[in-house]
């Protein structure tokens, strides 16, 4: 009996030191994920979350070890137990959180080069007047009145904002 407990407890130790190592082992790893560049994060991802598999898995041997201790020492077995996996499930979250970070950062990439990808021409934008225009039957006399007076509405906004500027100057000038 004494050797069983002996053997039991040494396992549970050896399991349990096992599993203070891997944890520090994956917050350390977890630190390089901050630094890693684009092509590696998901390789030390994917380390990472093995890590937290393997001590997953070790904790439930560890839970069936600290159950056949003895009931004096059961109690504190099962507190260490417990506190190990706490400490693995915080890092499990730890590591969601960095991937859900990362898709979102990833998806504005994604959405930014889109944008800039994308060409805004008024002449998309005034062809597609044109037509609607056409399809409800203006004639090509008004569609030109209609582009000559776009066109000098231009030159009096260009105007209007050299002139809002011309003033602001002044106003900072003599004012100030």
């Amino acid at each position: 009996m004494l050797v069983n407990e002996v053997v039991l407890y040494l396992t549970e130790h050896v399991i349990s030191r096992a599993g203070w190592l891997q944890v520090h082992e994956v917050q350390s790893h977890m630190g390089r994920l901050e630094t890693s560049d684009k092509q590696s994060v998901h390789l030390v991802e994917n380390e990472i979350q093995a890590r937290i598999d393997n001590i997953f898995s070790n904790l439930e041997r560890l839970e069936i070890l600290s159950s056949k201790e003895p009931p004096n020492k059961r109690q504190n077995a099962k507190l260490r137990v417990d506190q190990l996996k706490y400490d693995v499930q915080h890092l499990q979250t730890a590591l969601r959180n960095f991937q859900h970070r990362r898709y979102i950062r990833e998806q504005q990439e994604r959405q930014r080069e889109e944008l800039l990808a994308r060409t805004f021409t008024a002449n998309g934008t005034h062809k597609k007047i044109l037509d609607v225009a056409n399809m409800l039957g203006l004639s090509n006399t008004v569609m030109r009145l209609i582009e000559k007076r776009a066109f000098q509405d231009k030159y009096f906004m260009i105007g209007g904002m050299i002139l809002t500027c011309v003033i602001m100057f002044l106003v900072v000038q003599y004012l100030t």
